[in-house]
């Protein structure tokens, strides 16, 4: 039989104490490594997180999802526009200009057409830059020199949206010209539209599309590329603006340049349709000479002329 309960003395008291301070410490660090441990598996995930999110990003930009043409590395040379966009190598240009040969379109490589605009600028040349301002499509301006002067005012709002081109002086045949008059009704334009646009064009389209060797030479000679183009609205044909949307819808592909004019009052009009069906085709347009520095034909098809380029369905006018 148990003896009768003895009441601890004073250091029995003391023991008990010291043991349940060591609980209470043993407790506080219990609790302490378990919100280390959860702070710890908290951070993984966060982290797992993070850098799989990165993962897919930059999974996705090298295989092309941040948008764009081609696939592949920039050109050497290339450089970056204000937002960052590839617009090509100038030495394309250069290489253009010593080749001497018409271009007709530009390599296909990339998503990338020019809608070019010959003859103003005129009484609607407004319309043109209104219409393709709400759009942001910027496109090249092939002027008539005579036309400057009289229009000065629409000239910058030209440009601000592409580029100036030169279309001769007084929009003749230069093939029955003699070398010296055609040689003036280029460059007097040539210098022209670089002192308006404050920087020199690169860029000549001959009226009618009409030129030979000795053209060609003058051209080169003086340092600009011969444009020709591989769509033609037809609308120098009498198209009106359903005509005008059906021969340049259904001909848009990567690299096409395009003919149009912006002193008609249908080919404005075919420009709601015309603008909408670039977005769907997920195609951009730029002014001719951004094309060819990212995307220029390639030598054999230069030498191909216009057959190195694809074929327009449809009944073809002479523009220009």
């Amino acid at each position: 039989m148990d003896g009768p309960e003895e009441t601890p003395g004073p250091l029995d008291r003391e023991t008990l104490r010291a043991r349940r301070e060591a609980a209470r410490r043993s407790g506080r660090r219990s609790r302490r490594r378990g919100l280390a441990l959860a702070a710890a598996a908290l951070g993984a995930l966060v982290v797992g997180v993070v850098v799989g999110g990165g993962g897919s990003a930059h999974r996705s930009a090298a295989s092309g999802g941040g948008g764009g043409g081609g696939s592949g590395s920039p050109a050497a040379g290339a450089t970056k526009g204000a937002k960052g966009a590839n617009t090509g190598s100038p030495a394309n240009l250069d290489a253009l200009v010593a080749a001497g040969k018409p271009v007709y379109c530009g390599a296909g490589r990339q998503r990338l057409v020019a809608l070019t605009f010959d003859d103003g600028p005129g009484p609607y040349t407004k319309f043109a830059i209104d219409e393709l301002g709400r759009a942001h499509a910027r496109v090249t301006w092939f002027l008539v020199g005579r036309n400057l002067q009289p229009n000065a005012a629409r000239l910058p709002q030209e440009q601000a949206l592409g580029e100036l081109a030169d279309h001769t002086w007084t929009h003749p045949a230069l093939t029955g010209l003699s070398a010296d008059a055609a040689t003036s009704e280029i460059q007097r334009t040539r210098d022209a539209v670089a002192a308006a646009a404050g920087r020199p064009t690169r860029l000549f389209r001959p009226p009618y599309g009409l030129r030979n060797s000795g053209i060609d030479d003058t051209v080169r000679r003086l340092g600009l590329i011969d444009v020709i183009w591989s769509v033609d609205s037809l609308d120098s044909a009498g198209a009106d603006k359903h005509g005008i949307a059906r021969a340049v819808i259904g001909n848009l592909h990567p690299g096409a340049i395009v003919l149009m004019h912006e002193n008609r009052g249908q080919t404005i009009q075919a420009l709601h349709k015309i603008l909408p069906a670039l977005r769907r085709k997920h195609l951009e347009a730029v002014p001719v000479s951004e094309l060819l520095q990212r995307d220029p034909p390639s030598r054999a098809q230069l030498d191909r002329g216009r057959n190195g380029c694809p074929r327009q369905t449809g009944r073809i006018s002479l523009g220009g």
